[in-house]
């Protein structure tokens, strides 16, 4: 699987002094410290990037260091190793996301840590183990957390650091729309905008092990051709440019995949509409992005002549649905293909 580059804890804590450069896929790594001999209820002091009102991320962060925080009987402290930037992680901190942490708070959602200490009532997990919040929550950007021993979900040490770390969001989004929209069969095919994003590379990547066709469409840059090959090792059957596509039949293009009947939008505008176009007869569409910030149009023959439906996931939501068994037997599924190498 794809994973994001990782970036130095020192440089990436930048993030309060200048504009946010970071792509949202980049990963912080924390370096490992030598850590004195604090009382065992007690966690070590804890650096960590705080913002105490919403705004731009480079106006509102600062990076502090925050004091020790009580081990509970059933706490564990975790040293967080790597923690990823999503956009849904500037979009809290701007104060535009639907759901988000009171002010003042600690930046991030998700990420990978190495248990430090537990509380004397904790069994099962120990110092030295790798863990991940599960479900996800907020607080991973500071370099110690501690939480109750439920809200930890153990995991294999052998797997890459920077899979480990952004595990949840991005492939469980692309997991679940696969499965939770229509009832895809082995030999069917997707059709997606947004392909070069995480999702849209886990959603290639889950396709291609299902048997799933997939035919992706790309925004028209210097290197297209370099891009579509670099998603065609992935597993993409087909890869289009945006520009490609303007033509009048799109089933033309289509030689050895089937038309789609799921699509998936994270732009918006135009490149929703060319998902639209590719879905055959009862198909559905399912938007979980809007990067382009424009709105979806359809036309009404879409609607009355392909009876196409519309609609929308938010993992956030999912989340919420107290479905923590569900989340980590989710996770512990895409740990299995990556130990098997795909």
């Amino acid at each position: 699987m794809v994973t994001p580059r990782a970036v130095m804890l020192k440089s990436t804590m930048m993030i309060a002094r200048r504009s946010v450069a970071t792509p949202p896929w980049s990963v912080f790594r924390f370096r490992k410290q030598i850590v004195r001999a604090f009382s065992s209820s007690m966690s070590p002091p804890s650096k960590a990037v705080v913002y105490d009102e919403h705004g731009a991320p480079d106006s509102v962060c600062k990076v502090m260091e925050l004091p020790p925080v009580p081990i509970g009987e059933s706490d564990v402290c975790v040293r967080m190793i790597s923690a990823p930037i999503n956009p849904s992680d500037i979009n809290r901190i701007e104060g535009v996301y639907p759901v988000r942490p009171p002010v003042p708070a600690v930046g991030g959602y998700e990420g990978v840590g190495e248990i430090h200490s537990v509380g004397p009532a904790v069994q099962g997990l120990s110092p030295g183990d790798w863990v991940i919040p599960s479900p996800p929550s907020s607080g991973t950007w500071q370099t110690y957390v501690v939480k109750e021993q439920s809200l930890w979900h153990k995991v294999d040490k052998g797997i890459p650091m920077e899979y480990s770390a952004t595990i949840t969001v991005n492939p469980l989004t692309a997991l679940r729309m696969l499965e939770d929209f229509v009832d895809l069969k082995s030999g069917d095919a997707i059709v997606q905008n947004g392909s070069t994003s995480i999702v849209g590379q886990c959603l290639i990547q889950l396709a291609k092990v299902r048997g799933i066709h997939s035919i992706n469409i790309i925004r028209d840059r210097v290197g297209s051709d370099e891009v579509k090959q670099k998603l065609k090792k992935l597993g993409a059957d087909e890869v289009f440019t945006e520009s490609q596509l303007e033509v009048k039949n799109l089933k033309n293009l289509l030689v050895e995949v089937p038309e789609p009947a799921l699509g998936f939008n994270c732009v918006g505008g135009n490149a929703a509409s060319l998902v639209l176009k590719f879905l055959k007869h009862g198909g559905t569409m399912v938007t979980y992005g809007g990067m382009s910030k424009k709105p979806i149009t359809i036309n009404t023959s879409s609607f009355i002549f392909k009876d196409l439906s519309l609609r929308g996931f938010w993992l956030q939501k999912w989340l919420s649905s107290d479905k923590t068994k569900e989340c980590r037997d989710m996770v512990d599924y895409l740990y299995l293909w990556l130990l098997r190498g795909n």
